[in-house]
């Protein structure tokens, strides 16, 4: 029998590949997912999703959503301290693994493990080193459906916000963009995958440059 776990939710294309891979290969039983949410804006932190698309997100796929609320601004101090609760709240419930949706950055798996270490929190990364071209290719292929929901314009241009991710977006990717983003080149919200219930509804929302990034509101419909 798969261990219990809960997995880190960021509300994009990786996390939600990693629930599917997970599933798939009974790597853990997904109990939860665990997402930090900006308090002063109601928004999924980086990703800036709003959090009736979190919410969305968590009825498709049909598991319980562990919010962390972060201030703005959060310092790191403030950060960390709010996933310590939250993973010790965790652990109190049976639950001894986190997986997480990381590709390729050494540094951010070595941070992960770190202030995990003697938390009772086992972090997995089911795929970690894929080769982000194929992995790109294979997420769509399953029927994952995400749209770019931030970019950074000093790597991809700003008109890439909004766009579905699908073959033609990792076509017109320029050279050297990652086609997973996964160098922070831009960010995705799911909204359908294998793991959904049903698609989710939604319509675009305003375009935006905002802290020099480009954002692309995604709007659940209503009902």
């Amino acid at each position: 029998m798969a261990p219990p776990a809960v997995l880190s939710w960021s509300s994009g294309k990786d996390c939600a590949h990693a629930l599917h891979v997970c599933r798939r290969d009974a790597v853990v039983d997904i109990r939860a997912l665990l997402t930090t949410v900006n308090e002063a804006v109601d928004r999924v932190a980086m990703h800036g999703t709003r959090r009736t698309l979190l919410q969305a997100q968590a009825r498709a796929i049909g598991l319980p959503l562990i919010e962390v609320a972060l201030p703005w601004p959060c310092s790191n101090a403030q950060y960390e301290a709010r996933m310590a609760t939250a993973c010790a709240d965790i652990v109190a419930q049976g639950i001894g693994h986190i997986v997480f949706g990381d590709l390729f950055l050494e540094d951010i798996r070595a941070y992960r493990e770190e202030k995990l270490h003697g938390t009772g929190l086992t972090p997995l990364f089911p795929l970690f080193g894929s080769d982000t071209a194929q992995l790109a290719h294979d997420m769509i292929e399953t029927g994952l459906e995400a749209r770019i929901v931030t970019c950074d314009p000093t790597k991809l241009p700003a008109d890439f916000a909004g766009r579905r991710f699908d073959a033609m977006f990792l076509t017109d990717l320029p050279d050297g963009i990652d086609p997973c983003g996964e160098n922070g080149e831009f960010h995705t919200a799911v909204t359908n995958s294998p793991e959904f219930a049903a698609p989710i509804p939604h319509r675009l929302g305003e375009r935006v440059l905002r802290d020099g990034f480009a954002y692309a509101d995604v709007i659940p419909d209503a009902g």
